[in-house]
C-alpha cells in the first residue's frame, strides 16, 4: 500500500476507534500497529477500502488487549454487534487530535512527538530518527504524553494557539535524517488550514510555504549558509510562492490578523523582490510595526532594528537597536551588520567576532567568523 495516503488516514481512524469506546492511547497503538501491518502487506493483499481496513484491523487488535479486562471485556460486548467492515462515517476528527495532541499539560516536545506520531501517522522509530535520538527515548516520551492525556475526551475544547505553536516548532526542526519535518509540517499545516475557519492557521501555512519556497537558496554547495540579501533568487519556488501568497490573501481578507499573518506578510514582501534592493523595507517595517503591537515580542523588535536600518538607514537602525536588551540572542550580529552598513568596519569585525563566540549552532559561528573575515579585509583595502 502507499505510505502517505493511509498515512493521512490515521488521525480519522483514531477517531472512530475512540468514538467506539477505545481510550486514546489504546487506539493510537491499535492504529499504529495496523498500519504497521499496512505498510509490509504484499501488493496483492491491498483492500479495496484503506480506510475500512485500517478501522477493521485497529479495532480487532483494541479488542485483543482489552480481553484480558473485565471492564474492556463489558465494552467489546456493547459494541461486539457494530460492523468493522463496510461504509464508515464521514466524521472527520483530525482537527480534535490536533488539539488533544495539542494539549496544554504537555511540554513542547512531548506535544511534537504526538502530532508526528497520532495526527502525522509516523512511526516512533521514524520521529526518534529525525530527532536524533534513541527509539526507547522517544518510545518513552510519546508513552508520557498519552499517559498525561489520558483521561481528555474529544469533547473538551483545545486551543488553537497551541496546535499552531507546536506545529511551527515541527516546522523549525527543518530536515533531518529520513523524515524531512519542516515538509511534514507543512502537509500538516495544509490539513488543519483545510478543517478550521481560523485566519491564522491559513496565515501559518502561508508563512511555512513562503519560507519554504527559499529552502534550496539558503546553503551553498559546501554546506555554508547564504544571507537572504546574497541568495539565488532563481533558485526560490515560484509555485510555493503562489501558493503562499493565494493562502495569505484570502487569510488577510477576513480581517482578524495574527502574529502568523503579519510574519508571512513580511515574508511575502522579501519573495516578491527580484533582487534584494527592490525590497519594500518601508512596507516591511509597517508589518513589524503590526507584528510587534501582537506580540511585543524582544525578538520582533531586533528584527525590525534591521528593517529600519534598510527602510531609513544604519544610524536608524542602531537608533532602534539601543533600546533592546544586548543579550537578546543575535542582538550582537545584529549589531555588527548595521555597524557595516555605516560604514564602522572595524567595530563592525569586532561584533561580527564576538557574534561568532557566542553563536550556540556550528553552521552560524562559521558564517560569521568568515563575515568577520570578510570586514576586516574590507576596512584594510580602504
Amino acid at each position: 500500500m502507499n505510505g502517505t495516503p493511509l498515512r493521512e488516514l490515521v488521525p480519522a481512524v483514531i477517531g472512530v476507534l475512540v468514538r467506539r469506546g477505545a481510550d486514546f492511547a489504546s487506539a493510537e497503538d491499535a492504529v499504529q500497529e495496523a498500519l504497521v501491518r499496512a505498510l509490509e502487506a504484499p501488493a496483492e493483499e491491498q483492500p479495496r477500502d484503506p480506510k475500512a481496513w485500517l478501522i477493521s484491523v485497529a479495532w480487532r487488535k483494541f479488542l485483543d488487549s482489552a480481553r484480558a479486562e473485565k471492564a474492556r471485556r463489558e465494552r467489546e460486548l456493547a459494541v461486539d454487534a457494530e460492523p468493522t467492515g463496510g461504509p464508515v462515517s464521514g466524521t472527520d476528527d483530525t482537527l480534535r487530535l490536533y488539539f488533544l495532541c495539542a494539549h496544554p499539560d504537555l511540554t513542547p516536545s512531548s506535544a511534537v512527538a504526538l502530532t508526528l506520531r497520532a495526527v502525522g501517522g509516523l512511526t516512533t522509530r521514524q520521529i526518534a530518527r529525525a530527532y536524533l535520538v534513541p527509539e526507547a527515548t522517544m518510545a518513552q516520551r510519546i508513552s508520557r504524553a498519552k499517559r498525561r492525556i489520558a483521561g481528555v475526551g474529544f469533547e473538551e475544547p483545545g486551543e488553537q494557539a497551541t496546535v499552531l505553536r507546536v506545529l511551527y516548532l515541527v516546522f523549525n526542526e527543518g530536515y533531518s535524517g529520513e523524515v524531512d519535518l519542516a515538509a511534514e509540517a507543512i502537509r500538516l499545516a495544509r490539513q488543519l488550514a483545510a478543517l478550521s475557519e481560523e485566519p491564522e492557521a491559513a496565515g501559518l501555512f502561508a508563512l511555512m510555504l513562503l519560507h519554504h519556497a527559499r529552502r534550496d537558496s539558503r546553503t551553498d554547495p559546501g554546506g555554508r549558509l547564504v544571507p537572504l540579501a546574497r541568495q539565488d533568487r532563481s533558485l526560490w519556488d515560484s509555485e510555493m510562492i503562489a501558493e503562499g501568497v493565494t493562502v495569505l490573501r484570502n487569510a488577510l481578507a477576513r480581517d482578524r490578523l495574527g502574529e502568523y499573518q503579519a510574519q508571512a506578510a513580511i515574508a511575502a514582501l522579501h519573495a516578491d523582490a527580484r533582487t534584494a534592493s527592490e525590497t519594500d523595507w518601508v512596507q516591511i517595517v509597517e508589518w513589524y510595526d503590526e507584528l510587534l503591537r501582537l506580540t511585543g515580542s524582544p525578538i520582533v523588535r531586533l528584527n525590525r532594528a534591521v528593517a529600519v536600518g534598510e527602510a531609513d538607514g544604519p544610524r536608524a537602525g542602531l537608533a532602534a537597536l539601543a533600546d533592546l536588551d544586548p543579550t537578546l540572542p543575535r542582538y550582537t550580529a545584529v549589531a555588527a551588520y548595521l555597524h557595516e552598513k555605516a560604514n564602522a568596519l572595524s567595530h563592525a569585525a569586532e561584533l561580527y567576532a564576538e557574534a561568532a563566540r557566542a553563536a550556540t549552532n556550528l553552521a552560524e559561528r562559521e558564517h560569521l567568523t568568515r563575515e568577520a573575515a570578510r570586514v576586516r579585509n574590507q576596512g584594510r583595502n580602504t
